[in-house]
Formats: structure tokens, sequence, C-alpha cells
């Protein structure tokens, strides 16, 4: 990948660059599956974890789990859950939102004092497209885009995974970003576009 490629991946619509990774172990906990689903996002954020060299923890000091991951058939269940305005202020008008544009994902970042990511709140709605996807295909997704603060362009309109084979894989540029974004010298926060170039020379490294 270019810079400048790099760059687009954490530029957001308003034009702000603003590069962000999580600033603690991840603490993973997932609501809606059945137990063999339960292990195939388990192994999605095993792998990512590995990738990265980050770390995973049972649970989180502050919060628990603070990585939580919600299957649901419909947008007009979440209001039904217990304590989920708390975790979303603004439900009412969101589910609103989500339903009005028949999306079928959604994602929720919360930071710490420094701007690192301390907690992510993923929400899926398993519409018809996102039933015909492979279970694996579909974790390993959507822990990548857990992993960073990406541009909410980033992934619109090419996937983060390609096919290998029968296989479905993580993008190996997309893997170097991801590896590049950890590496312990760089900061875990970066609102500086030229953090980008920073990114580049890592993945050039360890090529």
């Amino acid at each position: 990948m270019t810079p400048e490629e790099i760059e687009a991946l954490f530029t957001r619509e308003s034009g702000e660059f603003l590069f962000a990774r999580w600033g603690r172990p991840i603490a993973p906990v997932v609501f809606g599956v059945e137990e063999e689903t339960l292990s195939v996002v388990k192994g999605a954020f095993e792998a990512v974890a590995a990738l990265s060299g980050h770390k995973l923890a049972e649970t989180d000091p502050e919060l628990g789990s603070n990585c939580m991951v919600f299957f649901i058939r419909d947008w007009a269940e979440l209001p039904e859950v217990p304590n989920m305005d708390r975790l979303l202020p603004d439900l009412g008008p969101l589910v609103e939102r989500l339903t009005a544009a028949g999306a079928n994902q959604y994602r929720a970042f919360r930071f710490d004092a420094d701007g690192a990511i301390k907690a992510a709140f993923v929400f899926l709605r398993m519409d018809k497209d996102m039933l015909e996807v492979p279970a694996e295909s579909l974790a390993l997704g959507q822990v990548v885009q857990t992993v960073l603060l990406w541009s909410e362009r980033a992934f619109r309109d090419s996937s983060p995974l390609a096919v290998a084979g029968d296989q479905t894989i993580l993008r190996p540029e997309i893997a170097g970003v991801i590896r590049a974004a950890y590496d312990p010298v760089l900061p875990a926060v970066a609102r500086d576009p030229a953090h980008a170039l920073r990114l580049f020379a890592r993945m050039e490294a360890n090529r």
C-alpha cells in the first residue's frame, strides 16, 4: 500500500485524520449465538490478536467485558435489552436511523482519556445478506473492523477479506496495516496524517 492509501483508511468523511488502537487488552463477549458460532467468533479474536501482538483478556478490571458483540434479528430488539440505553445513550434515535437505512451492522467505540480505544460495541442484524456470509468470514471481518478505529469509508467499497482457494483470509495489505499499527514504538493515537508515513515505514520494515 502507498502512504496515501494508508492515510485514506483513517481519514473520516469530515476530512479529519484520526488513528486509534486499543490501549488495553480486549475482553470480548458475544450475545445471541449458539455455542458453535461462539467458538468461531472467539477464534477470530484470537487470530487478530496473534497478528497484532495485542493481548486478549478474560475480563477488563474497569468494564468487565470491553468488547461486546450482539447478534440480533431486528433493530427493534435493542431497546428491549436491559441497560442497553447505558451503552448507547441515543438508543431511540439510533434504532430509528438504522431501521430507516436498512442497516445490518453498527459499531460504536469508547475511548480513554488519551484517545485510545477502551471499549467497542458491535451489533449485527442477521438479515438475508448476513445469513449468506459464512460464520468464519463474518466473525473475522467484524473483529478486523473493531481492532482499529478505521474510517467509516475504509471498507465501504472493498472488504478487508479476500478468498484464497477455498479459504477466506485477511487481505495481506490490511494485515500489514494492523501489524504495523500495534508496533509498540508507535503511539496509540494520532491525529496528524503524517502518521500514515510511519505506518508505511513499519510495513516496509516488516516485509
